[in-house]
C-alpha cells in the first residue's frame, strides 16, 4: 500500500534528495508553502496541504496544518480496528512520516534587531504540534526532525529495518527539540529573574574522554543561546582536546582575568588562583603571577587579558601548561607555543565581556541553584577603617587588589598581596587561621612580602587571624566585617598597631 509523507521544513538542506529517495519507495509526498516550492522545482511530484485538508492556508500561514484530516491521520494506532474505522467513515487517510522542522525562533531573537513582534512570527504552532503527533504515534509514524537523519533513514527503509528502537529514539529526539524549542521561547518571554518554573535548555557541545576522573563518563554542553564572552563561545586553535576539568578551570580564569582593566594575568588551579600579576605590559604582568607560586603554576591554566607577544610566549613556553587563553596572538608568539602540540591555545573576544553571564547554576542532588554571578567590586571609597591607624593610600589600592582576588577563591578564602601581585592564598580549608598560616607562609619567602596586605572572603569569627597576621608582618587587612566578635579583632589590630578596613560585603566561594 502507497504510504504518505508530509514534508514542512525551515530548513531545506538535504531535502530534495531526501525527497527523491522517498518517491522511489513509492511514498506520496504532502507539502506546505515554501517547502512545496521547492520540490515542485526540483521535479519531484508532491501535493498541497489544502488538498489532504480541504481548506487554504489562513491568516498569513499561521493556520495550514492544523486540521483533523491531518492529525487524526498521524494519531489514530494502526492497531486498533475502531481507529481504523473512523478514519475511513471520516475519509481520512494515515500519514505515515512527519518530516518538519521549526520556525527559526533561535536565529531571529539573536538578531541585535529584533523586535518582539518579529519574534512572536517565528513562534511555530502547527509545526510542533504534527511532530508531537508523529512522535506519540511512533510505533505507526516516522517523526523526522533533523536532516542529518536522512541519510539513515533513507538507507533503514530501502533495507526494510526500520527497527523499533530507531522509530524510538526518532521520537525522542522529536520531544527534545519541542522541548528545547519551547525553553527558548519561554527564556526569552520571560521577565522573572527566579520563575517558578526554571527552562533551561543547552545543546551538546561534544562528547568529553571522560569527566572529573577517568572512570566518569561526561560531556560538554553550551547553552542554547550562547555567550559570546564565555569559554563555551572560546575558540580553540591548537592543541588537544579540552577535559572536563580543563573546562571548568579555564572558565574561572576567564571569568577572573576579564575584571581587570589594566594587563593582567591569571594562573588557576583547581579552580583556585595560584598567582595573578598586574603590569603596564603583559609580560610585566605575567612575571608577576609567574613569581607568584612558580611550583603551582605546573600544570596550570593561564588566562591573559591582552594579546600574547612574542616575549610572553617565550617564558610560557618554558613551562608545562594546559591552556593558554588570551583575546589573540601574535603570529611569531603562537608559533612558538604551538610546538606544544598538546598545549591548548584558545581566543575569546574581550570586547563582548559585556556579554558574560549574569546568572549561574550549580547542580545538586534532585536540584540545581541558581544565583547572580558574584560581580560586586569595592573600591577605597567603599571601605571604613575601623582601627586606629589609618591606612597608607599604598595599602588602599593594595587592599582593594586583595578584595577583588579573594572573591575567586574557595573559601575559607584569604590573600595576601600586594597592590599588583599575589604573594601567598590560603584556600578551602575547613577554618579560617589555617587558611592565614597557608597563604603568610607562601607569602612570606616573596619580594614585596613588606608592602603586603592581607584580604580576608569573609569576617574573622575570632580575633587568632588577626595576631598572626601581625606577627608576621602583615601592616594592613581589608575583610567584611559582621561578626559578633569583630570588637575582638579591630582591638587585636590596634594592639599590633596594623591598619583594618570592612566592607560590608562577604565574598564566600565554596
Amino acid at each position: 500500500m502507497t504510504k504518505r509523507a508530509l514534508l514542512s521544513v525551515s530548513d531545506k538542506q538535504g531535502l530534495t534528495d531526501f525527497a527523491k529517495g522517498l518517491v522511489a519507495l513509492d511514498y506520496d509526498l504532502i507539502s506546505t508553502g515554501g517547502t512545496k516550492k521547492a520540490l515542485e522545482a526540483a521535479g519531484i511530484p508532491v501535493t498541497g496541504i489544502e488538498a489532504v485538508t480541504g481548506f487554504p492556508e489562513m491568516l498569513d500561514g499561521r493556520v495550514k496544518t492544523l486540521h483533523p484530516k491531518v492529525h487524526a491521520g498521524l494519531l489514530a494506532r494502526r492497531d486498533v480496528p475502531a481507529h481504523m474505522a473512523q478514519l475511513a467513515e471520516a475519509g481520512i487517510e494515515p500519514i505515515d512520516m512527519v518530516v518538519v522542522n521549526l520556525y527559526p525562533f533561535k536565529a531571529t531573537i539573536q538578531r541585535p534587531d529584533v523586535t518582539q513582534a518579529e519574534a512572536i512570527e517565528q513562534i511555530d504552532i502547527g509545526g510542533p504540534s504534527m511532530l508531537r503527533s508523529a512522535a506519540k504515534n511512533f510505533a505507526a509514524v516516522l517523526p523526522i526532525v533533523d536532516p542529518r537523519d536522512y541519510d539513515q533513514i533513507l538507507s533503514a527503509l530501502q533495507a526494510d529495518e526500520v527497527t523499533p528502537e530507531l522509530r524510538q529514539r526518532l521520537a525522542a529526539k522529536v520531544f527534545q527539540h519541542t522541548a528545547a524549542y519551547d525553553a527558548l521561547i519561554a527564556q526569552y518571554l520571560t521577565t522573572e529573574e527566579f520563575p517558578e518554573k526554571l527552562t533551561l535548555t543547552y545543546d551538546k557541545k561534544q562528547a568529553l574522554r571522560y569527566g572529573e576522573n577517568s572512570h566518569q563518563q561526561a560531556a560538554f554542553y553550551e547553552n542554547a543561546l550562547p555567550t559570546n564572552f564565555s569559554i563555551t563561545g572560546a575558540q580553540q586553535l591548537h592543541g588537544k582536546e579540552l577535559s572536563y576539568n580543563n573546562i571548568k578551570d579555564a572558565d574561572a580564569a576567564l571569568r577572573m582575568v576579564s575584571e581587570y582593566q589594566q594587563p593582567a594575568v591569571v594562573a588557576m588551579k583547581h579552580m583556585n588562583p595560584c598567582g595573578v600579576g598586574l603590569g603596564t605590559t603583559i609580560e610585566e604582568a605575567w612575571d608577576k603571577a609567574y613569581e607568584a607560586d612558580s611550583i603551582s603554576i605546573f600544570g596550570g591554566i593561564i588566562a591573559l587579558n591582552r594579546p600574547v607577544d612574542l616575549a610572553t610566549a617565550e617564558k610560557m613556553h618554558a613551562l608545562f601548561l594546559e591552556i593558554i587563553i588570551a583575546p589573540s596572538f601574535d603570529d611569531d608568539a603562537f608559533a612558538i607555543l604551538a610546538k606544544k602540540k598538546n598545549l591548548r591555545l584558545m581566543t575569546v573576544d574581550f570586547d563582548q565581556a559585556h556579554t558574560a553571564d549574569k546568572f549561574e547554576t550549580i547542580s545538586v542532588g534532585g536540584g540545581l541553584l541558581r544565583q547572580e554571578v558574584d560581580a560586586a567590586f569595592e573600591t577605597p571609597a567603599d571601605f571604613t577603617v575601623v582601627t586606629k591607624i589609618q591606612p597608607t593610600e599604598a595599602q588602599l589600592q593594595a587592599l582593594a587588589f586583595g578584595q577583588q582576588v579573594v572573591k575567586h577563591v574557595k573559601s575559607n578564602a584569604v590573600v595576601v598581596t600586594t597592590a599588583d601581585r599575589t604573594l601567598g592564598i590560603g584556600s578551602g580549608q575547613m577554618n579560617r587561621i589555617d587558611s592565614t598560616k597557608i597563604a603568610i607562609e607562601k607569602a612570606m619567602t616573596k619580594a614585596g612580602y613588606e608592602n603586603a596586605i592581607l584580604a580576608s572572603d569573609a569576617f574573622f569569627p575570632m580575633d587568632d587571624c588577626v595576631e598572626y597576621a601581625a606577627q608576621h608582618g602583615i601592616r594592613a587587612i581589608v575583610q567584611p566585617g559582621g561578626s559578633i566578635r569583630d570588637k575582638d579583632s579591630v582591638a587585636m589590630a590596634d594592639r599590633y598597631g596594623i591598619a583594618m578596613v570592612t566592607t560590608g560585603v562577604r565574598h564566600f566561594r565554596h
